[in-house]
């Protein structure tokens, strides 16, 4: 009888804490101590495990590539580097308020084209109603008929 093998597929979240420092650095290609750094400016965030270890995501593996790419090949300094990430999640929270917009101003025309229809109904209900005191504008229904008496000869 032979051995039967399986292959088993986990799904983890792209944001869920998975590498040791070692693994990630490596991933990276960066010496563990300059994520380290990385953490102590700010750059990066890593989980932490039950006893304090430091795990790092897929998403943190891409941001230290994108660091390491700012200071190796474009020769940005961590300022410069901290700037561009900030004005990065602004962009970001810009983009996602605009879509939020966007969503509003489509559900706010749908209720305009809903009202359109309405407004011709509303326009033939309101009148004239001509007082002792002056004019004032009423619905239809609301004015009491009156009878002009005529008088005949």
């Amino acid at each position: 009888m032979t051995a039967r093998r399986t292959t088993t597929r986990i799904e983890v979240s792209s944001s869920r804490g998975v590498f040791m420092i070692s693994v990630a650095a490596e991933l990276a290609e960066m010496h563990p101590q300059t994520l380290r750094m990385y953490e102590q400016r700010g750059l990066i965030e890593p989980k932490r495990s039950p006893k304090g270890t430091r795990l790092y995501s897929h998403e943190d593996v891409e941001k230290l590539r994108r660091i390491q790419q700012m200071t190796a090949e474009l020769g940005l300094n961590l300022a410069g580097v901290e700037k561009v990430l900030e004005l990065e999640q602004q962009l970001e929270r810009t983009r996602r308020r605009v879509a939020a917009l966007e969503r509003r101003r489509e559900q706010l025309e749908a209720e305009i084209v809903a009202l359109e229809g309405k407004r011709e109904q509303v326009r033939a209900e309101i009148v004239r109603y001509e007082k002792a005191k002056g004019v004032e504008i009423v619905r239809a229904r609301d004015v009491k008929p009156f009878v002009i008496p005529i008088q005949r000869r």
